[in-house]
């Protein structure tokens, strides 16, 4: 049997993992609401038009894009919030 490559710190499948960063950091679109309703809202609706566009299109594409940038700028508002949520 043939010895793991795992290292004895990494922790092997199905296990949790100290959070790293991956690629490049976020990028928080401040032209977007600073209201987290608002932004809740917006997201729905770009989940909505994700849905219903074929996959892969130019439209699918395009609301995947538009629901990353509100998620970031939800999370942004949520941390500036007193106290920080989540």
């Amino acid at each position: 049997m043939a010895k793991s490559k795992t290292k004895a710190s990494e922790p092997t499948t199905g296990e949790h993992h100290a959070a790293k960063a991956h690629g490049r950091a976020a990028r928080v679109d401040k032209s977007l609401p600073a209201s987290r309703e608002q932004l809740i809202a917006m997201h729905a609706e770009a989940r909505r038009r994700r849905a219903s566009a074929p996959l892969g299109s130019d439209a699918y594409r395009a609301a995947a894009d538009e629901i990353g940038r509100i998620e970031i700028r939800i999370a942004d508002v949520d941390r500036s919030a007193d106290p920080p949520r989540g």
